[in-house]
């Protein structure tokens, strides 16, 4: 399904209109509404300002622009503060991936959506060669000084992961807290795109939240943020990986001031080589 398709899709049922309901209010028959979710074909240019009406949000949300540059300023901002958003200290999954590929020769190491650094540095002190990225500008800035402060040396720069693609293999690829920003459409293949340019024995460290029907959104929801991955989901696309670590944890969290919960699914695994 691609972004106008899934958008329809998600706003029609998010509005409570069956297909008929939704071909009836735009003067197309229920067999186009169907199509446009299938992405069979898209709806004409001249019906995304009716569309937009009908479904009360602008046209660069139907196309699935709006969310994006949403979540980039709303991190641009916070990253702008002396203060590290997310603290410094690293990820426990970063610990793990040293326990199962400590760096006895050169490993490479690929931080999707590394914010201000913290898990990329704590890689590079730990002698592995360090690439990451992330979309705001502000966070690469954030990340270099705290590279040069701790004399490190990491390739930093700035991609989206909705259309940044690998071209070379990598011995670990870590993903913290940015995989719920992936439309559905486009999971199995930035997944696809990772599992395929890891090296053999490589691991991939990732985490992502999971939708609950008793946990409500939090307080400070973010923009762009897809919450519609179930549990499991992140598991499926690694079943023929070996797990290292495999879990889904419920928490606490404070973030915003109000107390609310996560749920979150986190997977460390390993390419292993066929016999």
């Amino acid at each position: 399904m691609n972004a106008i398709g899934k958008n329809i899709h998600t706003l029609r049922k998010q509005n409570g209109f069956t297909q008929e309901e939704l071909a009836c209010k735009l003067g197309v028959t229920y067999q186009a509404v169907s199509k446009w979710e299938n992405c069979t074909t898209a709806p004409d240019i001249s019906l995304l300002p009716e569309l937009a009406t009908v479904f009360g949000t602008s046209i660069d949300a139907l196309l699935g622009y709006a969310a994006e540059k949403k979540t980039s300023a709303y991190y641009e901002e916070r990253y702008k503060d002396t203060e590290y958003y997310w603290g410094v200290k690293p990820s426990f999954m970063c610990l793990e991936v040293l326990r199962i590929l400590p760096p006895e020769k050169p490993l490479r190491v690929l931080d999707a959506g590394c914010g201000e650094g913290k898990d990329a540095v704590f890689f590079a002190k730990n002698g592995y060669k360090v690439s990451a990225f992330d979309i705001t500008g502000s966070g690469i800035e954030k990340a270099k000084r705290l590279a040069e402060r701790h004399g490190v040396d990491i390739d930093f720069f700035r991609a989206d992961i909705l259309d940044y693609r690998l071209e070379k293999k990598f011995d670990v690829i870590f993903c913290s807290g940015v995989l719920h920003y992936l439309p559905e459409e486009q999971r199995g293949e930035v997944l696809e795109n990772w599992k395929r340019h890891t090296a053999d024995s490589g691991v991939n460290a990732l985490n992502v939240f999971v939708e609950k029907p008793f946990i409500q959104n939090p307080p400070d929801h973010e923009p762009g943020h897809f919450p519609s991955w179930h549990s499991g989901e992140l598991f499926g696309h690694y079943h023929d990986w070996r797990f290292e670590r495999c879990e889904e944890v419920i928490f606490d969290c404070n973030s915003s001031g109000v107390p609310h919960k996560h749920c979150m699914d986190t997977l460390i695994a390993v390419k292993e080589t066929a016999l």
